[in-house]
This record gives C-alpha cells, structure tokens and sequence, in this order.
C-alpha cells in the first residue's frame, strides 16, 4: 500500500508541475488547464498525509523524491527543454537515494 501512495503522488506531482509549466510558458492561459494541476497538487498533498499516517516522515520524503528525476526526464522529453549534466547528476544521486530506501 505504501508504494502505491508513493506512485499516486509521484504521478499527481509530476502532472502538476509539469502542467504549470507548459501553461504559464504560453501566452495565453488556459484556466481549465490550472485547475487540472491545482486539483493534481491537491490529490498529491492528501496522499501524502495519507502515507504519513503509515509511514515515518523518513521514509515519506525520500521515498517520493522519486518525482524529481521523473519530471526532469519529462521535462526534457515533453516540455524539450534543455538540461545541463550537472542536473543529470542531481537526478542521478536523488535516483540512488531512493534506491537505497527500496
């Protein structure tokens, strides 16, 4: 169970920011669009007090820094932008923090 909350709120986190960013890099907003990654945010937060409620804060906060490596991978692939090596890096060593918690 606690791997699924881990999931939902890498996905609801994920589609959150990356929604926010494509949206706000337009010219004109599409308020539907905001609301969908507002009430993403909002699935995200309540799973993660839902994953508090069977988990350590030390196990829940690394565990979900899975979502960083995740959106910069999405962000390079989906949003095409343009990702310095040392973020690669960065991404690498959230990748094996998170590994060592698995």
């Amino acid at each position: 169970m606690k791997w699924l909350l881990v999931a939902g709120i890498v996905a609801a986190t994920t589609s959150a920011d990356l929604l926010q960013s494509s949206e706000l890099k337009r010219a004109r907003v599409r308020w539907w669009v905001m609301a969908l990654a507002v009430a993403s945010m909002a699935v995200s937060f309540f799973s993660f007090l839902m994953l508090l409620s069977m988990e350590n804060l030390t196990f829940a906060v690394p565990a979900t820094a899975v979502s960083y490596i995740v959106e910069t991978l999405l962000a390079r692939w989906l949003l095409e932008e343009q990702i310095q090596p040392q973020r690669w890096a960065g991404a690498l060593l959230v990748a094996g923090g998170v590994a060592l918690l698995a």
